[in-house]
């Protein structure tokens, strides 16, 4: 009997502690989620999958030192896999339709012109722009959630800036 309520406690402190994390992470995870894929349900589809893998690991991932950061990486790389995704059903769609096409208007802030732009670099470019810039991530903390070194993510800064600047026709995020 002592070693069920000693389960208990586990259980209760287990989930405690996932949820503190989960309600402190959850807007910004969703946030980033959105400018990755321009789409509301996306971001949420994402960030539930990212927080759903979390919890059942949560006894590893809870103990790193940063486990939102591996919650934000499986967002970015599932944000590249939705990409290819939709990429590969569009041109599916496209051969059955015989190639015609519509656009679905989207209503959208001033902001989504930039975030639109961001959506149309190389993934890795967006995927840095995005963890920088909307989630606030110091170049350390993106190259820790991208898995690759500060010196990429700089080049990648780099490169993203001066593609959103020329194709925006002005001097950005800097």
């Amino acid at each position: 009997m002592t070693l069920q309520s000693d389960d208990t406690q586990t259980d209760s402190a287990f989930r405690e502690s996932f949820e503190a994390f989960y309600l402190r992470e959850l807007k910004s995870v969703v946030g980033l989620a959105y400018v990755l894929s321009g789409s509301g349900r996306a971001a949420e589809d994402l960030a539930q999958s990212a927080f759903l893998a979390a919890y059942r690991q949560w006894d590893r991932v809870g103990a790193y030192d940063d486990p939102g950061a591996w919650v934000r990486k499986l967002v970015s790389n599932g944000s590249v896999s939705r990409f290819r995704r939709l990429a590969a059903e569009t041109r599916a769609l496209l051969r059955l339709r015989g190639g015609e096409s519509y656009a679905v208007a989207d209503p959208d802030p001033e902001s989504l012109v930039l975030w639109d732009e961001v959506r149309r670099l190389p993934a890795r470019q967006a995927q840095v722009i995005a963890l920088r810039y909307y989630d606030q991530r110091s170049n350390a903390e993106t190259a820790e959630i991208l898995g690759c070194s500060v010196t990429t993510v700089k080049t990648h800064l780099q490169r993203a800036r001066e593609t959103l600047a020329r194709r925006l026709g002005e001097e950005i995020i800097r």
